[in-house]
């Protein structure tokens, strides 16, 4: 039996190979490959004396010739082609160990030149992956250094492996040229000017019960690569199987607990935050949350940017909800919320840097790309564009809920105050009716904090009256078109609003602030989600 080897991830190759010599078989290996070998004290043929022919063109041509070839393709089971390699004096080969030149690590370098990329493009290991993954039933490839134990195992049982092996390490062959040709497509097609064509990687990472309805089937892909604040890499530690709508919600809470360095907590409900926190602590950013709609929370999805603590727990554990993320549990913590056998509790990683990814939407016969909406101007005091000037206190609590607005479909408004959000309008048709949600939410919020203090009902007190003693900031995702948000804001007290600017009409906001006494800041940035 011969096995040809020849790679470039040179991870547990020496072992590999030592393995293959024990059960008697017999080594090809190619110049770098065949150094290391020979290092380790193993026999190595090299393939150069398999063909008679030496490595030309600075290593360019090696295994491209029929000794080479044709022991990979020809077929065992036809008579023919065994006379006809016989008669050229080839012998079989019954396995090839390839993997390529990293093309994609060469091409992500700063300096990298056109030739040097081009000088990292292999054409021997393609060729010969190519060979013997149509080869198959005969042949065993393996590309991938995690097979190397499956393989060494079956050929100790059985001198052979297994079929099913054999077809499944083919498939992946075919998947290792697929990628690198799209790497290398992608890269020459944009150095020549050429237009774009788009290639997508995912593995399946679990199989859905159904879509956003029942009747839709669904599946979750992930990267190869792993990021933070992802689902793809998030240990589940109790509850039901992620649904394809718990996905969506669970990620863009994500989104917007990444935004926090602070002790931060956020509800969350179809998409749209329904309460966020910070505080000293993560109960104190938790208690903010909360307070802010304790009604829309009910089955919502709850994610925190610190351990969750027993006393969070406690907290938690008589709310219904879906889904809990932090990333880690104290062990009391832990035992605590399992109790409640459906809810889903998922430690994520929250670690690292965020890199930019692609944000993509089917269309009717096509797919819209964007790059990821991660930065985010913080609010200052020289963006002031008013009379009226912002306090130290005005300027955070702008920044939180500027932080906040960026996440909530459009057309969105966020009304905050002291790290907690009070009200949220969300996903209307118009500015001033996602305006006279979130005010009056937060009205309503406000008030009830006062009855509770005061011990009095809350049906007492104006909400509107209560609301304009807190004195709270305003944040919409994009600019206003008229003045009628600022009108409106002022009835309910809000002092300091943030916005991008932009309209035609951005004087008349101003002016309106300058006539009521608020504050206004634009940042010059909009955070639109459709």
């Amino acid at each position: 039996m011969r096995a040809l080897i020849s790679v470039s991830d040179k991870t547990g190759v020496v072992d590999f190979a030592r393995e293959l010599v024990a059960m008697g078989w017999e080594i090809l290996s190619t110049s770098g490959t065949m150094k290391m070998l020979k290092e380790a004290g193993l026999p190595v043929t090299s393939v150069s004396d398999v063909t008679g022919f030496p490595e030309i063109c600075d290593g360019r041509v090696k295994t491209l010739h029929p000794k080479i070839h044709g022991a990979l393709l020809a077929r065992r089971d036809i008579p023919d082609h065994m006379k006809q390699i016989a008669d050229n004096g080839i012998e079989t080969i019954d396995l090839v160990c390839v993997n390529l030149y990293p093309f994609r690590e060469t091409i992500a370098k700063p300096d990298v030149t056109l030739e040097d990329a081009i000088e990292h493009i292999d054409i021997g290991g393609p060729s010969m992956v190519r060979s013997a993954a149509k080869n198959w039933q005969s042949v065993t490839i393996v590309v991938n250094p995690e097979d190397y134990a499956t393989v060494i195992s079956e050929l100790r049982e059985t001198g052979s492996t297994t079929p099913a092996t054999r077809l499944a390490l083919s498939a992946k062959a075919y998947t290792h040229t697929a990628q690198y040709d799209s790497a290398i497509a992608t890269y020459m097609r944009a150095q020549a000017g050429l237009p774009e064509k788009l290639f997508l990687e995912y593995d399946i990472k679990q199989e859905l019960r159904y879509g956003e309805n029942p009747h839709q089937a669904a599946k979750f892909y992930r990267t190869a690569e792993e990021v933070p604040y992802s689902l793809a890499t998030a240990r589940q530690l109790g509850g039901k199987e992620l649904s394809y709508n718990n996905i969506q919600d669970a990620n863009a809470a994500l989104n917007i607990v990444r935004e926090f360095k602070e002790p931060f907590a956020v509800g969350l409900k179809h998409m749209n935050p329904c309460g966020a926190g910070t505080g000293k602590d993560i109960a104190q950013a938790w208690k903010r949350a909360y307070e802010g709609d304790k009604t829309s929370i009910f089955g919502g999805i709850v994610a925190f940017n610190r351990e969750v603590t027993l006393e969070v727990a406690q907290m938690l554990k008589p709310i219904f909800l879906e889904i809990v993320m932090a990333p880690s549990f104290a062990p009391d913590a832990l035992e605590l919320l399992q109790t409640k056998k459906n809810l889903r509790l998922l430690v994520v990683d929250m670690e690292g840097e965020v890199k930019e990814q692609m944000a993509c939407v089917s269309v009717n016969g096509g797919l819209l790309v964007q790059n990821q909406d991660l930065g985010i101007v913080s609010a200052k005091a020289e963006q002031c564009v008013t009379a009226v000037k912002p306090s130290e206190d005005q300027l955070e609590d702008l920044n939180f809920t500027w932080r906040i607005v960026k996440h909530v479909k459009s057309n969105a408004i966020v009304v905050g105050k002291a790290g907690m959000v009070y009200g949220v309008g969300a996903g209307q048709m118009n500015r001033i009716g996602s305006a006279e949600i979130a005010l009056k939410q937060a009205a309503r919020t406000l008030a009830e904090e006062a009855a509770a203090a005061a011990g009095v009902d809350v049906e007492t007190l104006d909400e509107k009256e209560v609301a304009r003693k807190a004195g709270m900031v305003l944040a919409p995702d994009a600019f206003f078109p008229f003045d009628d948000c600022v009108t409106l804001a002022a009835e309910y007290g809000v002092k300091a609003i943030v916005q991008p600017g932009g309209s035609v009409r951005d004087a008349d906001s101003v002016k309106k602030c300058d006539e009521l006494g608020i504050t206004m800041l634009f940042t010059g940035e909009r955070h639109f989600k459709h």
